[in-house]
Protein backbone atom coordinates (compact mmCIF):
# COMPACT_ATOMS: atom_id res chain seq x y z
CA UNK A 1 0.00 0.00 0.00
CA UNK A 2 0.59 3.29 -1.01
CA UNK A 3 1.36 5.97 1.86
CA UNK A 4 1.33 10.09 1.28
CA UNK A 5 0.67 13.05 3.56
CA UNK A 6 -1.38 16.22 3.02
CA UNK A 7 -2.26 19.23 4.58
CA UNK A 8 -6.22 19.18 3.03
CA UNK A 9 -8.06 15.87 2.62
CA UNK A 10 -11.15 16.80 0.86
CA UNK A 11 -13.47 13.57 0.67
CA UNK A 12 -15.74 14.06 -2.56
CA UNK A 13 -15.50 15.54 -5.55
CA UNK A 14 -18.74 17.14 -6.71
CA UNK A 15 -19.68 21.09 -6.64
CA UNK A 16 -18.56 21.95 -2.79
CA UNK A 17 -15.88 19.94 -2.86
CA UNK A 18 -14.12 21.31 -5.78
CA UNK A 19 -15.05 24.75 -4.84
CA UNK A 20 -13.38 24.33 -1.40
CA UNK A 21 -10.12 23.30 -3.16
CA UNK A 22 -10.16 25.95 -5.39
CA UNK A 23 -11.27 28.69 -2.34
CA UNK A 24 -8.09 27.04 -0.84
CA UNK A 25 -5.87 27.07 -3.87
CA UNK A 26 -6.23 30.67 -4.75
CA UNK A 27 -5.06 31.56 -0.99
CA UNK A 28 -1.99 29.64 -2.19
CA UNK A 29 -2.81 25.86 -0.22
CA UNK A 30 -2.82 22.82 -1.67
CA UNK A 31 -5.06 20.33 -1.14
CA UNK A 32 -5.78 16.48 -2.72
CA UNK A 33 -9.72 15.33 -3.92
CA UNK A 34 -10.58 12.14 -3.29
CA UNK A 35 -14.37 11.36 -5.34
CA UNK A 36 -15.57 7.96 -5.88
CA UNK A 37 -17.54 8.41 -9.26
CA UNK A 38 -15.13 8.66 -12.45
CA UNK A 39 -15.95 12.25 -13.20
CA UNK A 40 -18.40 15.36 -13.08
CA UNK A 41 -22.17 14.07 -12.22
CA UNK A 42 -24.69 13.38 -14.62
CA UNK A 43 -27.69 15.47 -15.11
CA UNK A 44 -28.62 18.59 -14.01
CA UNK A 45 -29.11 18.28 -10.35
CA UNK A 46 -28.73 21.37 -8.32
CA UNK A 47 -29.75 23.97 -11.03
CA UNK A 48 -30.44 27.44 -10.03
CA UNK A 49 -27.37 29.22 -8.59
CA UNK A 50 -27.74 32.56 -6.22
CA UNK A 51 -26.03 35.68 -6.58
CA UNK A 52 -24.44 35.29 -3.14
CA UNK A 53 -22.82 31.44 -4.68
CA UNK A 54 -21.52 33.43 -7.93
CA UNK A 55 -19.73 35.59 -5.68
CA UNK A 56 -18.10 32.76 -3.74
CA UNK A 57 -17.74 30.97 -7.24
CA UNK A 58 -16.11 33.96 -8.32
CA UNK A 59 -12.90 34.31 -5.54
CA UNK A 60 -12.52 30.51 -6.69
CA UNK A 61 -11.74 31.51 -10.12
CA UNK A 62 -14.96 30.55 -11.87
CA UNK A 63 -16.83 34.23 -13.07
CA UNK A 64 -15.81 34.08 -16.24
CA UNK A 65 -17.11 30.76 -17.31
CA UNK A 66 -20.15 30.43 -14.96
CA UNK A 67 -21.38 34.17 -16.81
CA UNK A 68 -20.58 33.09 -20.30
CA UNK A 69 -22.90 29.93 -19.42
CA UNK A 70 -25.60 30.37 -17.30
CA UNK A 71 -29.05 31.58 -17.88
CA UNK A 72 -29.91 34.51 -15.47
CA UNK A 73 -33.08 35.31 -13.80
CA UNK A 74 -35.11 37.58 -12.09
CA UNK A 75 -38.96 36.20 -12.29
CA UNK A 76 -40.71 33.45 -11.18
CA UNK A 77 -44.77 32.63 -11.95
CA UNK A 78 -47.27 30.00 -10.55
CA UNK A 79 -50.05 28.92 -11.54
CA UNK A 80 -53.62 27.38 -10.38
CA UNK A 81 -54.05 25.03 -12.87
CA UNK A 82 -54.41 27.36 -15.68
CA UNK A 83 -54.53 30.42 -14.15
CA UNK A 84 -51.57 32.74 -12.89
CA UNK A 85 -52.11 33.17 -9.28
CA UNK A 86 -48.28 34.81 -8.52
CA UNK A 87 -45.77 36.97 -10.45
CA UNK A 88 -42.63 37.60 -8.16
CA UNK A 89 -39.33 39.47 -8.70
CA UNK A 90 -36.35 38.93 -6.67
CA UNK A 91 -34.26 42.45 -6.18
CA UNK A 92 -32.39 43.42 -8.58
CA UNK A 93 -30.82 46.37 -10.18
CA UNK A 94 -28.75 47.65 -13.13
CA UNK A 95 -26.14 48.11 -10.44
CA UNK A 96 -25.20 44.61 -8.79
CA UNK A 97 -22.55 42.82 -10.28
CA UNK A 98 -24.74 39.08 -10.99
CA UNK A 99 -28.62 38.55 -11.40
CA UNK A 100 -30.33 37.31 -8.37
CA UNK A 101 -30.08 33.89 -9.80
CA UNK A 102 -28.62 32.02 -12.70
CA UNK A 103 -29.73 28.73 -14.31
CA UNK A 104 -26.82 26.07 -15.10
CA UNK A 105 -26.05 22.45 -14.93
CA UNK A 106 -24.57 21.01 -11.66
CA UNK A 107 -21.62 19.29 -13.63
CA UNK A 108 -20.83 22.39 -15.23
CA UNK A 109 -20.84 24.37 -11.51
CA UNK A 110 -17.85 21.06 -11.02
CA UNK A 111 -15.94 21.70 -14.39
CA UNK A 112 -15.37 25.14 -13.93
CA UNK A 113 -14.43 25.45 -10.21
CA UNK A 114 -11.92 22.28 -11.09
CA UNK A 115 -10.55 24.47 -14.02
CA UNK A 116 -10.00 27.19 -12.16
CA UNK A 117 -7.09 25.33 -10.00
CA UNK A 118 -5.86 23.03 -12.70
CA UNK A 119 -2.63 25.03 -12.80
CA UNK A 120 -2.18 24.78 -8.93
CA UNK A 121 -0.82 21.74 -7.46
CA UNK A 122 -4.35 20.77 -5.60
CA UNK A 123 -4.89 17.24 -7.42
CA UNK A 124 -8.33 15.34 -7.80
CA UNK A 125 -8.14 11.66 -7.38
CA UNK A 126 -11.44 10.04 -9.55
CA UNK A 127 -12.50 6.70 -8.90
CA UNK A 128 -11.31 6.81 -5.99
CA UNK A 129 -13.50 5.73 -2.41
CA UNK A 130 -12.90 6.12 0.80
CA UNK A 131 -13.12 3.06 2.74
CA UNK A 132 -11.80 3.83 6.56
CA UNK A 133 -11.09 6.64 8.51
CA UNK A 134 -9.44 7.26 12.01
CA UNK A 135 -8.33 10.29 13.96
CA UNK A 136 -5.05 10.55 15.32
CA UNK A 137 -3.18 12.70 17.77
CA UNK A 138 -1.82 15.11 14.72
CA UNK A 139 -4.13 14.58 12.51
CA UNK A 140 -6.04 12.16 10.61
CA UNK A 141 -5.53 8.59 8.69
CA UNK A 142 -7.77 7.40 5.68
CA UNK A 143 -7.40 4.74 3.84
CA UNK A 144 -8.58 4.83 -0.19
CA UNK A 145 -9.15 2.50 -2.96
CA UNK A 146 -9.42 2.97 -6.53
CA UNK A 147 -10.85 1.93 -9.50
CA UNK A 148 -8.22 -0.99 -10.33
CA UNK A 149 -7.97 -1.74 -6.47
CA UNK A 150 -4.87 0.26 -5.86
CA UNK A 151 -4.80 1.21 -2.25
CA UNK A 152 -3.19 4.69 -0.38
CA UNK A 153 -2.65 5.42 2.97
CA UNK A 154 -3.46 8.92 3.07
CA UNK A 155 -2.19 11.06 6.55
CA UNK A 156 -3.81 14.79 6.67
CA UNK A 157 -3.32 17.42 9.15
CA UNK A 158 -6.89 18.34 8.84
CA UNK A 159 -10.19 16.56 6.34
CA UNK A 160 -13.30 18.35 4.69
CA UNK A 161 -16.29 15.67 4.25
CA UNK A 162 -18.21 17.16 0.35
CA UNK A 163 -19.35 13.69 0.51
CA UNK A 164 -23.01 14.13 0.20
CA UNK A 165 -26.18 12.85 1.86
CA UNK A 166 -24.14 9.11 2.15
CA UNK A 167 -21.20 10.52 3.56
CA UNK A 168 -19.14 7.53 4.56
CA UNK A 169 -16.69 9.98 6.50
CA UNK A 170 -20.19 10.73 8.72
CA UNK A 171 -20.75 6.99 8.65
CA UNK A 172 -16.81 6.38 9.60
CA UNK A 173 -17.28 8.80 12.51
CA UNK A 174 -20.69 7.48 14.17
CA UNK A 175 -21.75 10.59 13.20
CA UNK A 176 -26.12 10.98 12.11
CA UNK A 177 -28.07 13.60 10.47
CA UNK A 178 -30.92 14.95 12.63
CA UNK A 179 -34.53 16.11 11.56
CA UNK A 180 -37.29 15.09 9.21
CA UNK A 181 -37.85 13.73 5.74
CA UNK A 182 -41.17 14.26 3.79
CA UNK A 183 -43.07 11.45 2.05
CA UNK A 184 -43.83 13.27 -0.93
CA UNK A 185 -41.64 12.54 -4.07
CA UNK A 186 -40.62 14.38 -7.13
CA UNK A 187 -39.75 12.87 -10.60
CA UNK A 188 -36.70 14.69 -11.89
CA UNK A 189 -36.68 15.14 -15.95
CA UNK A 190 -34.09 17.06 -18.55
CA UNK A 191 -35.07 16.80 -21.28
CA UNK A 192 -33.45 18.75 -24.56
CA UNK A 193 -35.89 21.17 -26.48
CA UNK A 194 -35.63 24.08 -28.24
CA UNK A 195 -37.85 27.34 -26.36
CA UNK A 196 -38.46 30.68 -27.05
CA UNK A 197 -39.59 31.44 -23.64
CA UNK A 198 -37.81 33.94 -20.82
CA UNK A 199 -36.13 31.86 -18.23
CA UNK A 200 -37.71 32.02 -15.09
CA UNK A 201 -39.05 29.79 -12.47
CA UNK A 202 -42.22 28.49 -13.59
CA UNK A 203 -44.58 26.40 -11.45
CA UNK A 204 -48.06 24.75 -11.78
CA UNK A 205 -50.73 23.66 -9.18
CA UNK A 206 -53.19 21.10 -10.27
CA UNK A 207 -52.57 21.49 -14.01
CA UNK A 208 -54.97 20.05 -16.25
CA UNK A 209 -52.03 18.45 -18.04
CA UNK A 210 -51.50 16.09 -14.64
CA UNK A 211 -54.21 17.03 -12.57
CA UNK A 212 -53.38 16.17 -9.05
CA UNK A 213 -49.59 17.26 -9.41
CA UNK A 214 -47.50 19.91 -8.93
CA UNK A 215 -45.14 20.72 -11.80
CA UNK A 216 -41.62 23.14 -11.49
CA UNK A 217 -39.53 24.03 -14.45
CA UNK A 218 -36.35 25.67 -15.45
CA UNK A 219 -34.76 26.41 -18.28
CA UNK A 220 -30.95 25.74 -18.64
CA UNK A 221 -28.42 26.11 -20.99
CA UNK A 222 -27.91 23.71 -23.91
CA UNK A 223 -31.79 23.96 -24.89
CA UNK A 224 -32.66 21.69 -21.60
CA UNK A 225 -35.74 22.29 -19.77
CA UNK A 226 -35.46 21.05 -16.23
CA UNK A 227 -38.46 19.40 -14.86
CA UNK A 228 -39.80 18.29 -11.68
CA UNK A 229 -43.27 16.69 -10.83
CA UNK A 230 -45.34 15.34 -8.07
CA UNK A 231 -46.12 11.71 -7.80
CA UNK A 232 -48.99 10.59 -6.64
CA UNK A 233 -49.00 8.84 -2.55
CA UNK A 234 -50.41 5.49 -4.02
CA UNK A 235 -47.31 5.80 -7.11
CA UNK A 236 -44.68 3.18 -6.52
CA UNK A 237 -41.30 5.36 -6.97
CA UNK A 238 -39.67 2.59 -9.37
CA UNK A 239 -42.45 2.19 -11.79
CA UNK A 240 -42.68 6.34 -12.22
CA UNK A 241 -39.58 6.57 -13.41
CA UNK A 242 -39.37 4.36 -16.07
CA UNK A 243 -39.11 6.10 -19.52
CA UNK A 244 -42.70 4.77 -20.26
CA UNK A 245 -44.49 6.57 -17.99
CA UNK A 246 -42.09 9.56 -18.07
CA UNK A 247 -42.92 10.79 -21.26
CA UNK A 248 -46.81 10.92 -21.65
CA UNK A 249 -47.11 13.32 -18.49
CA UNK A 250 -44.08 15.38 -19.83
CA UNK A 251 -45.60 15.23 -23.35
CA UNK A 252 -48.69 16.36 -21.43
CA UNK A 253 -47.59 19.27 -20.12
CA UNK A 254 -45.07 20.67 -23.00
CA UNK A 255 -48.89 20.52 -25.25
CA UNK A 256 -50.48 22.15 -22.81
CA UNK A 257 -48.30 25.38 -22.41
CA UNK A 258 -47.46 25.04 -25.86
CA UNK A 259 -44.02 23.72 -26.49
CA UNK A 260 -44.48 21.60 -29.51
CA UNK A 261 -40.88 21.66 -30.90
CA UNK A 262 -39.42 18.05 -31.01
CA UNK A 263 -37.81 16.84 -27.31
CA UNK A 264 -35.78 13.95 -26.21
CA UNK A 265 -35.48 12.68 -22.40
CA UNK A 266 -31.51 13.21 -21.27
CA UNK A 267 -31.85 12.14 -17.59
CA UNK A 268 -34.64 11.16 -15.24
CA UNK A 269 -34.21 10.66 -11.21
CA UNK A 270 -36.76 10.83 -8.08
CA UNK A 271 -36.48 12.89 -5.00
CA UNK A 272 -37.92 13.58 -1.98
CA UNK A 273 -37.42 16.32 0.78
CA UNK A 274 -34.94 16.52 3.88
CA UNK A 275 -34.69 18.91 6.73
CA UNK A 276 -31.57 17.46 8.30
CA UNK A 277 -28.43 18.01 10.19
CA UNK A 278 -25.53 17.40 12.08
CA UNK A 279 -25.77 18.92 15.36
CA UNK A 280 -22.22 20.31 14.86
CA UNK A 281 -20.04 20.38 11.16
CA UNK A 282 -16.55 19.96 13.19
CA UNK A 283 -15.87 17.13 15.07
CA UNK A 284 -11.41 17.56 15.78
CA UNK A 285 -9.94 17.53 12.87
CA UNK A 286 -13.22 16.76 10.38
CA UNK A 287 -15.36 19.24 8.81
CA UNK A 288 -18.55 18.29 7.37
CA UNK A 289 -19.78 20.79 4.54
CA UNK A 290 -23.10 20.52 1.99
CA UNK A 291 -25.27 17.27 2.12
CA UNK A 292 -22.36 16.03 4.46
CA UNK A 293 -23.54 18.76 6.76
CA UNK A 294 -27.08 18.97 5.91
CA UNK A 295 -29.62 17.77 3.65
CA UNK A 296 -32.04 21.09 2.66
CA UNK A 297 -35.17 20.75 0.76
CA UNK A 298 -35.03 21.89 -3.15
CA UNK A 299 -38.06 24.73 -3.10
CA UNK A 300 -35.96 28.07 -2.31
CA UNK A 301 -32.77 26.69 -4.07
CA UNK A 302 -30.69 26.27 -0.89
CA UNK A 303 -29.09 23.11 -1.31
CA UNK A 304 -25.96 23.65 -3.44
CA UNK A 305 -26.06 27.61 -2.20
CA UNK A 306 -25.83 26.36 0.85
CA UNK A 307 -23.05 23.77 0.08
CA UNK A 308 -21.11 26.38 -1.21
CA UNK A 309 -21.73 29.20 1.58
CA UNK A 310 -20.02 26.32 3.87
CA UNK A 311 -17.22 26.77 1.19
CA UNK A 312 -16.99 30.32 1.56
CA UNK A 313 -16.97 30.14 5.00
CA UNK A 314 -14.29 27.51 5.97
CA UNK A 315 -11.73 28.06 3.23
CA UNK A 316 -10.27 31.36 4.44
CA UNK A 317 -10.49 30.23 7.89
CA UNK A 318 -8.27 26.88 7.39
CA UNK A 319 -5.56 28.58 4.92
CA UNK A 320 -5.29 31.32 7.40
CA UNK A 321 -4.46 28.40 10.33
CA UNK A 322 -2.76 26.22 8.12
CA UNK A 323 -0.30 29.35 7.22
CA UNK A 324 -0.28 30.43 10.74
CA UNK A 325 -1.76 33.42 10.84
CA UNK A 326 -4.60 32.55 12.69
CA UNK A 327 -5.28 30.38 15.98
CA UNK A 328 -7.61 27.09 15.90
CA UNK A 329 -9.86 28.76 17.49
CA UNK A 330 -10.86 30.31 14.61
CA UNK A 331 -12.47 27.39 13.00
CA UNK A 332 -15.08 27.00 15.88
CA UNK A 333 -16.53 29.34 14.21
CA UNK A 334 -17.12 27.96 10.93
CA UNK A 335 -19.69 24.87 12.83
CA UNK A 336 -21.47 27.80 14.73
CA UNK A 337 -22.61 30.16 11.88
CA UNK A 338 -22.76 27.28 9.51
CA UNK A 339 -25.15 25.25 12.18
CA UNK A 340 -27.22 28.64 12.53
CA UNK A 341 -27.48 29.20 9.07
CA UNK A 342 -28.97 25.69 8.46
CA UNK A 343 -31.46 26.37 10.73
CA UNK A 344 -32.69 29.16 9.07
CA UNK A 345 -32.67 27.58 5.78
CA UNK A 346 -34.74 24.28 7.11
CA UNK A 347 -37.13 26.91 8.96
CA UNK A 348 -37.65 28.04 5.33
CA UNK A 349 -36.85 25.45 3.14
CA UNK A 350 -39.99 23.48 5.54
CA UNK A 351 -42.74 26.34 5.21
CA UNK A 352 -42.17 25.96 1.20
CA UNK A 353 -42.43 22.23 1.34
CA UNK A 354 -44.96 21.75 3.34
CA UNK A 355 -47.05 23.87 0.31
CA UNK A 356 -45.21 22.36 -2.64
CA UNK A 357 -45.51 19.13 -1.27
CA UNK A 358 -47.99 18.73 1.86
CA UNK A 359 -46.98 16.14 4.39
CA UNK A 360 -50.59 15.62 5.23
CA UNK A 361 -54.60 16.40 4.57
CA UNK A 362 -54.49 19.51 6.85
CA UNK A 363 -51.98 21.14 4.65
CA UNK A 364 -53.65 19.79 1.28
CA UNK A 365 -56.71 22.06 2.50
CA UNK A 366 -54.44 24.98 3.48
CA UNK A 367 -53.05 25.16 0.38
CA UNK A 368 -55.92 24.47 -1.85
CA UNK A 369 -57.90 27.42 0.26
CA UNK A 370 -54.71 29.69 -0.10
CA UNK A 371 -54.69 28.58 -4.23
CA UNK A 372 -58.51 29.24 -4.90
CA UNK A 373 -58.12 32.32 -2.90
CA UNK A 374 -55.21 33.66 -4.89
CA UNK A 375 -57.55 33.68 -8.31
CA UNK A 376 -59.93 36.41 -6.60
CA UNK A 377 -57.93 37.79 -4.34
CA UNK A 378 -53.79 39.24 -4.86
CA UNK A 379 -52.99 39.61 -1.58
CA UNK A 380 -53.36 36.07 -0.99
CA UNK A 381 -50.74 35.16 -3.45
CA UNK A 382 -47.40 36.07 -0.82
CA UNK A 383 -48.86 32.70 0.58
CA UNK A 384 -46.85 30.84 -2.98
CA UNK A 385 -44.20 32.88 -2.63
CA UNK A 386 -41.39 29.79 -2.94
CA UNK A 387 -39.42 32.51 0.01
CA UNK A 388 -36.09 31.92 -2.50
CA UNK A 389 -32.46 31.55 -1.01
CA UNK A 390 -30.65 34.62 0.21
CA UNK A 391 -27.74 35.07 2.57
CA UNK A 392 -27.94 34.29 6.69
CA UNK A 393 -27.11 36.97 8.61
CA UNK A 394 -24.80 35.13 11.49
CA UNK A 395 -26.00 36.38 14.79
CA UNK A 396 -24.30 35.18 17.76
CA UNK A 397 -21.23 34.27 16.17
CA UNK A 398 -18.06 34.99 18.03
CA UNK A 399 -16.47 36.37 15.15
CA UNK A 400 -18.92 39.27 15.40
CA UNK A 401 -16.80 42.59 17.06
CA UNK A 402 -19.38 45.81 16.64
CA UNK A 403 -22.56 46.82 16.10
CA UNK A 404 -24.21 45.38 12.91
CA UNK A 405 -21.55 42.38 12.94
CA UNK A 406 -22.96 39.69 11.15
CA UNK A 407 -24.41 40.79 8.40
CA UNK A 408 -23.52 40.03 5.02
CA UNK A 409 -21.68 42.96 3.39
CA UNK A 410 -23.99 44.74 0.51
CA UNK A 411 -22.85 45.18 -3.00
CA UNK A 412 -22.40 48.39 -4.13
CA UNK A 413 -20.88 50.12 -7.21
CA UNK A 414 -17.42 51.84 -6.85
CA UNK A 415 -16.77 54.87 -9.33
CA UNK A 416 -13.18 55.16 -8.23
CA UNK A 417 -11.05 53.56 -5.82
CA UNK A 418 -8.10 54.55 -3.66
CA UNK A 419 -7.12 51.20 -2.35
CA UNK A 420 -4.01 49.47 -0.55
CA UNK A 421 -4.72 46.47 -2.72
CA UNK A 422 -3.49 48.41 -6.17
CA UNK A 423 -5.80 47.97 -9.12
CA UNK A 424 -9.63 49.80 -9.19
CA UNK A 425 -12.68 47.32 -9.51
CA UNK A 426 -16.10 48.10 -10.68
CA UNK A 427 -17.81 46.10 -7.16
CA UNK A 428 -17.03 46.32 -3.77
CA UNK A 429 -17.18 42.08 -3.56
CA UNK A 430 -14.83 41.66 -6.40
CA UNK A 431 -12.09 42.92 -3.13
CA UNK A 432 -13.64 40.10 -1.48
CA UNK A 433 -12.84 36.36 -0.99
CA UNK A 434 -8.64 36.47 -0.01
CA UNK A 435 -7.93 39.53 2.79
CA UNK A 436 -9.81 41.18 5.03
CA UNK A 437 -11.08 44.82 3.74
CA UNK A 438 -11.65 48.10 5.33
CA UNK A 439 -13.45 50.53 4.27
CA UNK A 440 -12.76 53.98 5.16
CA UNK A 441 -15.24 56.82 4.17
CA UNK A 442 -13.01 59.57 4.09
CA UNK A 443 -15.63 62.60 4.01
CA UNK A 444 -16.71 61.02 7.45
CA UNK A 445 -13.38 60.86 9.07
CA UNK A 446 -9.59 61.15 6.91
CA UNK A 447 -7.65 60.00 10.05
CA UNK A 448 -4.85 57.76 9.23
CA UNK A 449 -4.72 54.33 9.69
CA UNK A 450 -2.20 52.01 10.95
CA UNK A 451 -1.87 49.13 7.98
CA UNK A 452 -1.51 45.64 8.51
CA UNK A 453 -0.40 43.02 6.12
CA UNK A 454 -3.83 40.94 6.43
CA UNK A 455 -6.42 43.67 5.81
CA UNK A 456 -6.58 45.58 2.88
CA UNK A 457 -7.71 49.40 3.33
CA UNK A 458 -10.14 50.93 0.62
CA UNK A 459 -9.95 54.71 1.06
CA UNK A 460 -13.44 55.90 -0.66
CA UNK A 461 -14.65 59.68 -1.06
CA UNK A 462 -18.83 60.21 -0.87
CA UNK A 463 -17.84 61.96 -4.59
CA UNK A 464 -16.31 58.44 -5.97
CA UNK A 465 -18.37 56.05 -4.27
CA UNK A 466 -22.00 57.36 -3.34
CA UNK A 467 -23.60 53.83 -3.20
CA UNK A 468 -21.20 52.65 -0.66
CA UNK A 469 -21.78 55.63 1.57
CA UNK A 470 -25.47 54.84 0.87
CA UNK A 471 -25.15 51.53 2.30
CA UNK A 472 -22.24 52.03 4.93
CA UNK A 473 -22.45 54.90 6.29
CA UNK A 474 -25.26 54.37 9.32
CA UNK A 475 -22.55 51.72 10.66
CA UNK A 476 -19.78 54.36 10.70
CA UNK A 477 -16.84 55.90 8.85
CA UNK A 478 -14.54 52.53 9.00
CA UNK A 479 -15.90 49.10 8.10
CA UNK A 480 -14.13 45.91 8.83
CA UNK A 481 -15.34 43.01 5.91
CA UNK A 482 -14.12 39.62 6.43
CA UNK A 483 -12.65 37.74 3.10
CA UNK A 484 -16.48 35.62 2.99
CA UNK A 485 -18.07 39.22 2.79
CA UNK A 486 -19.42 39.58 6.62
CA UNK A 487 -19.29 42.40 8.35
CA UNK A 488 -16.90 41.95 11.18
CA UNK A 489 -17.03 45.57 13.17
CA UNK A 490 -17.52 48.96 12.51
CA UNK A 491 -15.89 52.05 14.18
CA UNK A 492 -16.83 56.15 14.03
CA UNK A 493 -13.09 58.00 14.18
CA UNK A 494 -10.26 56.38 13.44
CA UNK A 495 -8.59 56.75 16.76
CA UNK A 496 -11.18 53.41 17.42
CA UNK A 497 -9.49 51.69 14.86
CA UNK A 498 -7.38 49.06 16.30
CA UNK A 499 -6.96 46.12 13.64
CA UNK A 500 -4.54 44.22 15.52
CA UNK A 501 -7.01 44.03 18.26
CA UNK A 502 -10.14 43.44 16.54
CA UNK A 503 -8.15 40.58 14.44
CA UNK A 504 -7.09 39.33 17.37
CA UNK A 505 -10.41 38.80 19.04
CA UNK A 506 -11.07 36.34 16.12
CA UNK A 507 -8.44 34.58 16.56
CA UNK A 508 -5.96 36.47 13.60
CA UNK A 509 -2.81 36.93 14.05
CA UNK A 510 0.51 37.91 11.90
CA UNK A 511 4.20 38.23 13.40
Amino acid sequence: MNSISTQILIVGGGPVGLTMAALLAKRGVDSLVVEADAGYCSGSRATCISRRSLEILSWAGAEAAMMDKSLPWSDGRSFYRDQQVLHFQMPADSTQRFAPMVNIQQYYVEAFVHQAFSNSDTAVWWATRLTSLTQTSDGVSAEVVAADGKKTSIHAAWVVACDGGKSTVREQLGLKLAGMQYDGRYVIVDIKQKTKRPTERLAWFDPPSNPGSTILMHRQPDDVWRIDYQLQDDEDPDEAIKPENVLPRVQSHLSMIGEDEPWEVIWIAIYNAKCLTLPSYRKERVFFAGDAAHLVPIFGVRGLNSGLDDAGNLAWKLALVIQGKAEEKLLDSYSIERVHATHENLRYGAKSTEFMSPPHHGFRLMREAALRLSTVDKTVSSLINPRQSLPIEYTGSPLNLTGLSGMPAPEAILDKASTSAGAHLTHLTQYFGDAFTLLQLVDLDAGVIKQHPLVQVLALKKSEAPQVYERYASLGAFVLIRPDGYIAASWTEAREVNLDKALAKMGVIHE
